[in-house]
């Protein structure tokens, strides 16, 4: 017993991080934050990036060649509709339908994501998400998107990541538009702009795909108790679902509307007041059904009852193991976090993105060997194949990522790919690690 027959095993990636081709499109705000010093890494940006626009078909046969059966990718915005609304760009989009050709025909199932983050420049110029309009413009787009591919494409995701949308790009300010603290008067309302915006994509996603099946895609740290004590458990679980003041990185701000048709109360509590006028008749708007729930996870945090009942944060170990990026390695994170995540909602789970950044190198023999990452992802994938076991319904896993690839703030500067990107040739060279995955795929993981 294990992964159900019908397992999605897949990889993933985003049109930002991997397409270049910046000429043959609009500006995004994130190739604004590029260009603003000190944002991001030795100021390197998307301009060329993985050359993807111009070399999909090879990047599609050693897909093919690796043995992987799904692919998550995104459509940027800016390269369908570069002024975000208005005039199409058809041969942006022609590019997409030509992947989505190309996929198929080498027996790949196409998994889109309709926003990872590259809002087109010219909305942002019009307030971005703090524009009332958004929720109308991204449902514009989603259609613009739906008509083209939805005679081929079957699974959608809304949003990649909530969190870092708003959280980290309207809050903290370390992702783009880069905006810092914004008070509550207008984070409330913007959270609540992009949940409808959720909604009317879903909504549209529906009339114009004929079996299509929607989801969002959070993330967040896991919350892994810090013993078997029920105590413990259940302070991890109100942790990871806790929803305090200007925690935009909750999951359940998020999903709780989604699945459940409404706000946490604890949300609530500081937040009513600053919600537009009828926000409660838009719920029925933002709890469209989705499918199936998805998470974007790599790390997880400890988590005890303390002394006043409350769920406690346990201090990292001194010298305990870290990626290159920094994150600490929990190999029960994906365990809990599906495992909590089912439970709240009793829908079908899917790992959108799970993956290591490594200090990779081309070795003399002209391999890449990156033996951190086999561990990383046989660690974490047994967590996986648990909940499995335990009856979560476990529905996919996609590994982040296809390919070494612009890694935002970090610029190219860290490598989660399974495929290693030499940036001044674009060559590319399959590490070790994506050998092994396509035979952890042939085999539906009996062989972890």
């Amino acid at each position: 017993m294990g992964f159900k027959k019908n397992f999605i095993w897949g990889a993933a990636t985003a049109s930002f991080q991997i397409e270049g081709a910046a000429d043959k499109r609009g500006d995004s705000i994130w190739d604004v934050f590029c260009r603003q010093e000190g944002n991001v890494f030795q100021g390197h940006d998307g301009t060329v990036a993985c050359d993807h626009v111009n070399r999909f078909r090879e990047d599609v046969a050693l897909m093919k060649e690796l043995g992987i059966r799904n692919y998550r990718f995104s459509i940027s915005w800016p390269r369908v509709l570069p002024e975000g609304v208005g005039q199409v760009n058809e041969e942006g989009l022609q590019f997409y339908s030509n992947l989505v050709d190309c996929l198929l025909a080498n027996g790949i199932q196409p998994y889109v994501t309709l926003y990872h983050w590259d809002l087109p420049q010219a909305l942002m110029a019009k307030g971005g998400f703090m524009n009332p309009d958004f929720p109308l413009w991204f449902e514009n787009y989603t259609e613009v998107v739906a008509k083209k591919l939805g005679d081929r494409v079957k699974h959608f995701f809304t949003f990649n990541e909530p969190q870092c949308c708003v959280g980290l790009g309207y809050f903290v300010g370390v992702h783009a538009p880069g905006i810092k603290n914004l008070p509550l008067d207008t984070m409330v309302p913007l959270v609540h702009r992009f949940l409808k915006a959720h909604g009317l994509a879903v909504q549209k996603l529906r009339q114009v795909v004929p079996g299509v099946k929607i989801s969002i895609v959070p993330c967040g740290a896991a919350a892994v108790p810090a013993t078997a004590d029920p105590a413990d458990r259940k302070a991890a679980y109100d942790h990871y679902f806790s929803c305090g003041k200007n925690n935009y990185f909750s999951v359940s701000l998020y999903m709780d509307p989604v699945v459940l048709g409404k706000y946490p109360d604890e949300y609530l509590a500081y937040a009513e007041k600053y919600l537009p006028t009828g926000w409660q008749e838009d719920m029925a708007l933002i709890s469209q059904p989705i499918d199936f729930v998805s998470v974007n996870l790599y790390y997880g945090d400890r988590i005890r009852q303390g002394a006043d009942g409350k769920p406690e944060v346990l201090p990292h170990a001194v010298g305990e193991p870290r990626t290159d990026i920094g994150w600490g390695i929990e190999p029960e994170a994906l365990y809990w976090a599906s495992t909590m995540l089912y439970q709240r909602y009793q829908l079908p789970i899917v790992i959108a993105e799970n993956g290591m950044s490594c200090h990779d190198v081309v070795s003399l023999d002209g391999k890449v060997h990156d033996p951190n990452r086999i561990d990383y992802l046989n660690r974490y994938l047994l967590g996986l194949r648990r909940a499995a076991e335990e009856g979560v319904d476990v529905m996919g896993y996609f590994q982040w990522s296809l390919m070494d690839n612009f890694e935002w703030g970090h610029g190219y500067s860290q490598r989660f790919g399974l495929i290693h990107v030499d940036y001044q040739t674009q060559k590319r060279t399959p590490k070790d690690s994506a050998y092994w995955y396509g035979q952890i795929i042939a085999t539906n993981g009996e062989s972890l």
